[in-house]
């Protein structure tokens, strides 16, 4: 009898910005990583390189800045490649970016899901192309372990794959800057 592999990747949400520090909605906008940000992600680095129990083949970065910097940080101190992947940008929110993350108007307008933002995109579409991602990362992890540097948007998308939620709980999940995240996939 031979035991499955189990497959899995990891995943990583970008250093700070001055938008997570001010509580504004950043979206696809490219913001920078503070200085706490790089610190962060150099931190994030040097755990990744020191831990053997974690095994990353190859990074996959959302090309927004602040997670393009998270990735090249960590590929710099590990010596794991990285690349970008236009799939793994934080949704567009429309005319909601820079605006009060906490704010009424925003957080109504995000229970539409199959709603465009105005100037953005829906949610539904977002999990359709990160859903798409990981189908592929899934059918790949005999090959390769991955990990994903993106946003607190993608961050609930990829939760949402692997666990039901309500819409609720869905708008309350969020990952921490540069906090790790393992999610191993079922058996088929």
């Amino acid at each position: 009898m031979s035991i499955p592999l189990l497959k899995y990747f990891y995943f990583t949400r970008h250093g700070q910005t001055i938008w997570n520090v001010e509580g504004k909605v950043c979206g696809a906008t490219d913001i920078e990583l503070t200085e706490l940000g790089h610190e962060q992600a150099k931190e994030l680095g040097e755990h990744i390189k020191a831990d053997k129990d974690i095994k990353i083949d190859e990074i996959v970065a959302s090309p927004l800045v602040r997670a393009k910097n998270t990735a090249e940080h960590i590929s710099g101190i590990t010596g794991i490649p990285m690349h970008t992947d236009m799939r793994v940008i934080e949704q567009n929110f429309g005319k909601w970016e820079s605006t009060a993350r906490d704010g009424a108007d925003f957080k109504k307008a995000k229970e539409c899901f199959a709603m465009s933002h105005e100037g953005g995109e829906s949610t539904l579409r977002l999990a359709q192309r990160i859903y798409n991602l990981l189908d592929e990362i899934r059918e790949e992890s005999d090959e390769k372990t991955y990990i994903l540097v993106a946003h607190n948007g993608i961050a609930r998308v990829v939760q949402s794959y692997f666990h039901d939620m309500t819409n609720e709980e869905y708008a309350a999940f969020g990952v921490k800057n540069c906090e790790i995240v393992r999610y191993d996939f079922p058996e088929k």
